[in-house]
């Protein structure tokens, strides 16, 4: 628990810090004084000014935001020696400059971040797939137990290799939304055996990036071997003889290629018993399981008690220097191309608002991140900030990007926006912000509560 609230604020730190210093480093280049240089809001915790005219920076109690308050004669008196260093002063350029500044700051910061994430290395499953579920495109695909992805592309001539499991879902994720087909170059385990498949993406019908999706396209868990590990004491498989090391042969007679196929085959029996033929220290058995029967979103699946599956094989995903900077690139393009267009399918219907994260689902992926390493953390970080770079660039009122509006509008008509309409727009846009919170962590409950 204190780690993960330890993540979450070194998040919202890091990144309330770039944002506003992005807003701040380019006023000061445009000849704008700064008075005030927030992170937070409320109580002011600590504050720091090196003299009477010097930018006041302070650390306040709410940590959900920042600010940097600049000398604006909308906002109060300036006097005659200070107006050349008012923001309202500045010509559209220059204000359109440091209001853009913070967003870009965060893409410039994933960038980074990504990088350092591909130069650190990330330890992850290599892509071998398990038993597809029946009828999933991977089935179609005539894709089996132990297939090994090596390559993909989408015109047959340009292949880029897939280094690991996670780059596997998240090319598949990018053709399934766009309604694309995917090649796949395929082997067994151990390399023999090269061939092509085609992952008819352009079938589904779902357009929600979540589990939903990945069961209908059926990238389900990544290969491990039908081993048992850790056995509970008075459970069914403790009841039925098993150990842990045991490897599953056969249920009712029926080949156990995988873990999850042998995991599909216990939820398929609550409380029906089954004969499973397993390979001990060299030695065969057989032996009576009865999975008991629980409840499961209403319906009724078994258990045995017991931690099904061996560990899947593991690949080292590391870049060189330029190649990390470039991969970084990529990586926090796509991820904004991505956020923009499940964005844009919540708005038409076309994607569930479910989607929608608010702090407390990030506060939770934060810890995670954390305890799975520096690489992962940093991975997240900038995935984070990739989202509120391109949050705050939408031409919403009270944004980023309603600002970038406004002076759009400047540019074309030769005339800022009315102070009437300002005072209207803001107000819309406080009662649209209020309700993405309001979603956001509507989600964020129903998810810890297993309703999402």
């Amino acid at each position: 628990m204190i780690t993960t609230v330890l993540a979450f604020l070194l998040t919202l730190g890091v990144l309330i810090v770039i944002h506003e210093y992005g807003h701040y480093r380019v006023a000061v280049a445009c000849g704008v004084k700064v008075l005030r240089f927030s992170v937070g809001f409320g109580r002011v915790l600590w504050r720091r000014q090196s003299g009477p005219e010097a930018t006041e920076f302070v650390l306040c109690a709410l940590p959900l935001g920042g600010y940097v308050r600049m000398l604006d004669e909308r906002e109060g008196p300036v006097g005659p020696s200070e107006i050349d260093r008012s923001f309202n002063r500045k010509p559209l350029w220059a204000r359109a400059a440091i209001v853009s500044a913070g967003p870009l700051a965060n893409l410039l910061l994933a960038v980074l971040l990504y990088a350092s994430a591909h130069w650190i290395g990330i330890t992850e499953p290599k892509a071998v797939l398990s038993t597809p579920a029946a009828g999933s495109l991977v089935d179609s695909a005539a894709l089996r137990s132990g297939d090994w992805v090596r390559s993909w592309s989408r015109d047959g001539n340009d292949w880029q290799d897939v280094r690991s499991m996670t780059d596997l879902r998240w090319e598949v994720t990018q053709a399934a939304l766009v309604g694309q087909d995917l090649l796949l170059m395929v082997s067994d385990r151990d390399g023999r055996g090269p061939r092509t498949v085609r992952l008819e993406l352009s079938r589904i019908t779902s357009r929600d990036v979540d589990a939903a999706l990945m069961k209908q396209i059926g990238l389900g868990q990544v290969f491990g071997e039908p081993l048992m590990g850790d056995v509970k004491a008075g459970g069914p498989a403790a009841a039925a003889g098993l150990r842990a090391g045991d490897r599953v042969l056969t249920v009712d007679d029926a080949p156990v290629p995988d873990a999850q196929a042998l995991r599909d085959r216990i939820r398929s029996a609550p409380g029906k018993a089954q004969v499973w033929r397993i390979e001990r220290a060299g030695s065969r058995l057989t032996l009576d399981v009865k999975p008991r029967a629980v409840d499961d979103g209403g319906k009724q699946v078994g258990r045995v008690d017991a931690f099904v599956g061996g560990p899947p094989q593991m690949v080292l995903v590391r870049h060189g220097p330029i190649e990390g900077l470039t991969q970084g690139a990529a990586k926090t393009w796509e991820v904004s191309i991505l956020t923009l267009r499940m964005m844009g399918r919540m708005l038409i219907g076309e994607a569930s608002l479910k989607n929608i994260s608010g702090p407390l689902t990030i506060a939770d992926y934060a810890g995670q991140s954390v305890n799975q390493g520096l690489a992962y953390y940093l991975g997240f970080l900038a995935l984070v900030s990739v989202s509120l770079g391109v949050l705050n660039l939408l031409p919403l009122p009270m944004l980023d990007g309603g600002h970038l509006m406004y002076y759009l509008f400047e540019g074309l008509t030769g005339r800022p926006v009315s102070d009437l309409w300002l005072a209207r727009l803001q107000r819309g846009g406080i009662a649209l912000l209020l309700m993405m919170m309001s979603v956001a962590l509507f989600n964020d409950v129903a998810r810890l509560l297993g309703l999402h």
